[in-house]
């Protein structure tokens, strides 16, 4: 079992930086790929960044390419998404999940959710 605990967010005016962090119980943690998906009012949850258990393969959405980079410290049990140059389009709830096997980007396909930080970007 693993339990995921995000924070990090808040509002920042475009162009400035966030660092979400998501935090897991369960001395397995180290083993589960992690993702950042984060959904807008009115909009399905969409995949924004994954890392693999070992932080060695990452992907991101290509809205996000160049601007954020996800990270992990498998010591502190903690994944992190750094967001550069924000815009007002990247306002949303963020989530983490965490996931055995295979990566992907498809949320269903993800076993663990946190319960999301709200991150505003204000232009």
């Amino acid at each position: 079992q693993v339990q995921l605990v995000e924070s990090g967010g808040g509002l920042v005016q475009a162009g400035g930086s966030l660092r979400l962090s998501c935090a897991a119980s369960g001395r397995t943690f180290s083993s589960y790929a992690t993702g950042w998906f984060r959904q807008a009012p009115g909009k399905e949850r969409e995949f924004v960044a994954l890392i693999s258990w070992s932080g060695g393969i990452t992907d991101y959405a290509d809205s996000v390419k160049g601007r954020f980079t996800i990270s992990r410290d498998n010591a502190k049990n903690t994944v992190y998404l750094q967001m550069n140059s924000l815009k007002p389009e990247d306002t949303a709830v963020y989530y983490c999940a965490a996931k055995t096997g295979t990566l992907t980007v498809v949320p269903g396909a993800y076993f663990y959710w946190g319960q999301g930080t709200q991150v505003t970007v204000s232009s």
